[in-house]
């Protein structure tokens, strides 16, 4: 059946369409109008943990809404990004991503049960800082590539302690660069690792750099390498990769804020102005004095591109050496 409609009832839709787009933009340019939540993909305590509610309490005070943060830990990280998948596409639930996160996992693990790309959308970084490369005090080695080839050379392979899928990518990495053989040792955090490795248990470990820092500067350990392109100014002694001959080994942990993909460019942009001017806080500088690493600026497009050349290097790496995804 042909249904032809009149004209007022023409004008009728019209307006009601033209309300909605009102009502639309005036919810998006109220935003926020209720709090925000923090959806954060680890246990509370941590060093990231701390840092993203310090982040969540200096954007409270930029949106003038309350900032709530809530620990979904587990499946590496895979049930916090569910949690912001199922939430609306409204800007009002967020993910702390790491780059294990939205960089390493979609490498690493198989049946991830998520797209980074097309699952979430970058707001603005957090923070970026080198990942350290530490052996034994008395490591008889006296740098990386020295631990390399002689390994090459005795045939006798080198045990490196790792964490996270990312750091044993490194650790595979590092084995790859002269053909040396590698034992993967895994831990399901930093501070048994480091234990070991104080104890001679392990010819290196690969950490975030905040984990080793102390153990350093307190002569526990030593630190062999960074993955940064310069030295860190907090580990000022420790030499990059790159000053030991290997060019293109560069490598970042880092921490940012992403939304839901989906969500309205106005609130994007608002969400990111807000993040910047909450990163920036004074607040946030003074965490940051004497640690390792720096503020992430980066944000949206930027920082998606980022996040984009991040995963393709780690994808390189796995091709290179023969990773197989867990």
């Amino acid at each position: 059946m042909h249904t032809t409609l009149t004209r007022r009832q023409v004008l009728a839709l019209g307006a009601g369409a033209a309300l909605l787009t009102q009502g639309t933009a005036q919810a998006e340019s109220a935003f926020p109008s209720r709090p925000i939540k923090f959806i954060l993909p680890f246990s509370a305590g941590g060093g990231t943990d701390e840092s993203s509610r310090a982040l969540a309490d200096e954007l409270q005070k930029a949106l003038k809404v309350p900032v709530v943060c809530e620990n979904k830990p587990g499946a590496s990280g895979a049930i916090a990004v569910q949690t912001v998948k199922a939430a609306p596409a409204d800007g009002y639930t967020l993910l702390i991503a790491t780059n294990s996160l939205v960089a390493v996992n979609p490498v690493a693990l198989k049946n991830l049960g998520y797209d980074p790309f097309k699952d979430l959308t970058p707001l603005h970084g957090i923070t970026v800082s080198p990942p350290v490369v530490s052996a034994p005090l008395n490591t008889p080695y006296s740098s990386v590539k020295d631990a390399l080839l002689k390994a090459k050379a005795s045939g006798n392979p080198l045990k490196i302690g790792n964490y996270s899928a990312g750091y044993e990518l490194l650790a595979a990495w590092l084995g790859h660069l002269e053909g040396t053989p590698v034992i993967h040792v895994p831990y399901k955090g930093p501070s048994n690792m480091l234990v070991d490795l104080v104890g001679g248990q392990l010819d290196f470990a690969i950490s975030d750099p905040a984990s080793a820092q102390e153990l350093i500067k307190g002569g526990k350990i030593k630190g062999m390498a960074t993955g940064a392109d310069q030295r860190d100014p907090s580990m000022a002694d420790v030499p990059t990769m790159k000053e030991q001959g290997y060019k293109d080994f560069e490598s970042y942990v880092w921490a940012s804020v992403y939304a839901k993909a989906g969500t309205p460019p106005a609130v994007l942009k608002t969400l990111a102005e807000a993040l910047n001017v909450a990163n920036r806080s004074p607040t946030m500088e003074a965490r940051r004095a004497g640690r390792p690493g720096q503020r992430m600026d980066m944000a949206l497009g930027e920082m998606g591109k980022f996040q984009r050349q991040e995963y393709e290097r780690f994808k390189k790496v796995a091709q290179a050496t023969n990773y197989q995804p867990k």
